[in-house]
């Protein structure tokens, strides 16, 4: 099936626009992962476009060895856009050199979780109790997230990278 939909590297054009994508779901603009906060909006990736809107944004940040995937958002579920904008990073950290993509997901995300095992992603470690800190520095993060599951723990998924001749 052809997609619908164009996936293309974010411009400096792009930023301003990505902010009410953003906080419409996320409510901000900013993320926290393992105590750290991002600025999506601010970071190198792919954004996902149909019919002059924003249906999907991966974000990411080389550290040392690996490509962090930051976000992955796609607002039309089930069209592959998450998956096209996965394998766009994915070709990324391949082309830089990278050993592995990782991500971080919260514990009641079954989706991500489903969704990135789907696609070769190895479950490495679980941070417990590391929403409690990131509230400090994010305090909007529910208490509650998917499904009425209580917002704990974050899951640090990995893809070990294909090495290219």
């Amino acid at each position: 099936m052809t997609p619908t939909f164009e996936i293309r590297p974010l411009t400096d054009a792009d930023r301003e626009a990505l902010l009410p994508f953003l906080t419409s779901f996320w409510r901000s603009d900013r993320m926290v992962a393992r105590g750290r906060l991002y600025f999506p909006a601010q970071q190198e990736g792919f954004i996902a476009w149909k019919e002059g809107n924003i249906i999907g944004l991966a974000t990411c940040e080389q550290q040392g060895d690996g490509l962090e995937l930051t976000l992955l958002d796609s607002r039309e579920r089930n069209q592959g856009i998450g998956t096209h904008l996965l394998e766009h990073v994915v070709e990324k950290a391949s082309q830089l050199g990278c050993r592995r993509v990782w991500a971080i997901t919260t514990n009641d995300n079954i989706r991500a979780f489903r969704f990135y095992q789907k696609r070769g992603f190895d479950l490495v470690q679980i941070h417990r109790n590391a929403a409690a800190s990131n509230r400090i520095i994010k305090p909007e993060i529910p208490l509650t997230g998917q499904e009425g599951i209580p917002i704990r723990h974050e899951i640090e998924l990995e893809y070990l990278c294909p090495v290219l001749p």
